[in-house]
């Protein structure tokens, strides 16, 4: 472009006679300036905003890192007197072989109302407020097929909350049904245990995934992708996840269905030799480092990319053997950063209660030093953290919460009757906010905390069906 500042030289002389006298510049008009200071503010409002978007992004990738429940829940049926609308859905699958399409339906709420006695069984947020759970709904008996299985929606942190579509399958029973639920921004999501089911509409519709004789026992997302555990197991009914006696990390870009594994070191891990024929494994994820504790005690490590994942420490406990929920009775495993991990060895328990020590990791599994002893009353069933370090562990009797630079355990106070027993899961979002879900799913709630752990308040999820 020409600069249209320079004279031009093409002989005008009386032209740079001009440029060089002086010239007094005209006032400008009335308002001028005015106007100027209000185009400032209104950019300066324009970046605050821009700023306030990115960081609900970053609270929505963030969220997704800490373990959501998976609770065994009892076969329902569909309400008496209704009419499903199912959508044919069809959906590309690849698992380290030929696509493959399935076809499934899935069952539409006629109205945006929670079926009725619903039960969450998983729980999963996207944000501080949005939050989707899975459970199953309706009378036992009084239903018009034997699926009852219902998702719901909040948006505002429990205060009201919304129903969705979901899969036409049942709860855990054995190799079929579903009981857990994790979404990666509201868009992407997953049921599954053990079954395996995506939707990248929102839950507005379902596709089957093909798991090929394999039982999902678990599943994490961060960043744009989706990790899951496959065993093989033969525990019948709603201890689907027990007698695995081999476990294969997959992983998948969000977007679409196709699962491959993740490296040679991550396939076919088995329980240690003497330790009996099953195991149990978990899956942590964060920002920058996944996780996989394996049955025989070994931790794995890797990018959340899909990239090839390697050993990377030992933890100082056995892991034993499935929890209902299919997370290990004996090791709980958690992470603060990429590097810095939690883990809760859980020994013998004794009528209500239990020998627990909680250890953490500053350097990714290598080496492991033990915090404060928690409290012995109550089976520890979850372990989670905040980003300011703050402990949190459920068990069979409440929430017990160890703040960050305290020297002792806290119980948490509980709003109402506690649940009576107990806690299947505590997960942290943020330094402040974080859910957790009654043992039981006939309690029929969810908790909420605003302030690191200490105080927790039940939201139903109940509407008219």
């Amino acid at each position: 472009m020409p600069n249209r500042d320079r004279p031009r030289r093409d002989g005008h002389a009386d032209l740079d006679s001009w440029l060089h006298d002086r010239i007094e510049p005209l006032p400008p008009p009335p308002g001028t300036f005015e106007a100027i200071r209000r185009r400032a503010r209104r950019r300066k409002y324009r970046r605050l905003a821009v700023s306030a978007g990115a960081a609900v992004v970053i609270i929505a990738a963030a969220v997704t890192v800490p373990q959501v429940v998976q609770l065994p829940i009892e076969r329902g049926k569909q309400e008496a007197g209704s009419s499903p609308v199912t959508h044919s859905v069809s959906g590309t699958t690849t698992r380290n072989g030929p696509q493959t399409t399935t076809t499934a339906p899935v069952a539409a709420p006629s109205s945006n109302s929670v079926p009725q006695s619903f039960q969450p069984s998983s729980v999963t947020a996207v944000s501080e407020t949005t939050v989707f759970t899975i459970g199953q709904a309706g009378i036992p008996g009084q239903c018009a097929t034997q699926y009852c299985t219902s998702i719901a929606r909040t948006k505002d942190a429990g205060q009201t909350w919304i129903g969705l579509p979901a899969p036409v399958t049942g709860p855990p029973d054995g190799a079929t049904g579903v009981g857990q639920i994790r979404f990666l921004e509201g868009v992407n999501g997953w049921v599954f245990g053990p079954e395996l089911w995506a939707t990248h509409d929102g839950g507005l519709t379902w596709t089957s995934i093909k798991t090929h004789g394999q039982r999902v026992i678990d599943v994490e997302t961060v960043g744009d992708r989706a990790f899951a555990i496959e065993a093989t197991c033969t525990g019948a009914g709603a201890d689907f996840a027990a007698q695995c006696t081999s476990f294969t990390l997959y992983s998948t870009p969000a977007t679409v269905n196709r699962w491959t594994k993740v490296g040679a070191a991550t396939s076919n891990l088995r329980p240690p030799d003497g330790a009996g024929s099953a195991g149990a494994a978990a899956l942590v994820l964060t920002g920058a480092r996944g996780y996989l504790l394996a049955p025989d005690g070994k931790l794995y490590a890797g990018p959340p990319t899909g990239a090839a994942w390697h050993p990377a420490g030992t933890i100082p406990c056995a892991t034993g053997q499935a929890q209902l929920n299919g997370e290990p009775a004996g090791a709980l495993l958690g992470a603060v950063t990429a590097q810095n991990l939690l883990l809760a060895c859980a020994q013998a328990q004794s009528g209500t209660t239990q020998a627990k020590m909680v250890y953490a990791s500053p350097d990714g599994g290598q080496s492991w030093h033990q915090l404060q002893v928690p409290p012995a009353a109550g089976v520890a069933t979850s372990i989670a953290a905040s980003p300011a370090s703050s402990v949190v562990l459920g068990t069979s009797q409440g929430i017990e919460v160890l703040p960050s630079g305290s020297s002792a355990w806290r119980q948490a106070s509980l709003t109402g009757s506690a649940p009576t027993t107990g806690f299947g899961f505590v997960g942290m979002t943020t330094d402040t906010h974080g859910m957790a879900l009654p043992a039981d799913p006939a309690d029929g709630t969810i908790w909420f905390t605003t302030d690191g752990g200490l105080t927790w308040k039940p939201s139903p999820v109940q509407g008219t069906a």
